[in-house]
């Protein structure tokens, strides 16, 4: 795990450094161990030191065969859409979360 959470570290440094991009994950279900890895990026996240330059947002989804799915979006504070690409994404979770009638 040690080596994946440098990869990790490395992958947002170089997303971020020289723009305003926002990372979009959702956890592979196909394991059932899609709860373990939302824990540990969180937990990855948490632990990196530049962290307060970022916001983080996590949220869990199931899907239509009762699957639980856990998706995050990343993206830098001072991203001039900050407060639009939070409303899209809490509204997609939304959406995504209603039941079919």
């Amino acid at each position: 795990h040690r080596h994946v959470k440098i990869v990790h570290s490395a992958v947002i440094r170089i997303l971020f450094l020289h723009n305003n991009s926002t990372l979009l994950y959702i956890c592979e279900t196909g394991d059932n161990k899609q709860r373990m890895r939302s824990r540990l990026f969180e937990y990855w996240f948490s632990t990196y030191n530049r962290k307060a330059l970022f916001t983080m947002i996590s949220s869990s989804i199931v899907d239509a065969e009762g699957v639980v799915n856990f998706a995050t979006i990343i993206l830098r504070n001072d991203n001039p859409e900050l407060s639009e690409i939070i409303v899209e994404f809490t509204e997609s979770i939304q959406l995504l979360s209603q039941k079919p009638e």
